[in-house]
């Protein structure tokens, strides 16, 4: 997965995804939700105090930098529960 940086609203919603140099600005409400973490899959023992198992996923919708016209992409982020930032697990362009 992708590292990508995250402007966030004072209530803690995305607003924009910094990404490859390139800044995607929201074209809708983000809708947000929490998975389980399979942290057995990548460590052996669950790592020293990471007693939580959900991380936060965000799923948004974005266009390239303050052009209206462009059309959106969809884009699932997670927060990166050891160091706090984002990782992007996929983007989807719009075929319209």
């Amino acid at each position: 997965m992708e590292h990508v940086m995250v402007k966030t609203c004072p209530e803690g919603r995305p607003q924009a995804v910094l990404r490859g140099g390139r800044e995607w600005t929201l074209g809708a409400e983000p809708v947000r939700w929490f998975e389980r973490v399979s942290w057995w899959e990548a460590e052996r023992r669950m790592p020293k105090g990471l007693s939580r198992v959900d991380v936060e996923v965000w799923q948004i919708q974005a266009r390239l930098g303050q052009n209206r016209e462009s059309s959106l992409t969809t884009m699932e982020i997670i927060r990166d529960g050891l160091g706090g930032g984002w990782r992007l697990r996929g983007a989807v362009a719009d075929a319209a």
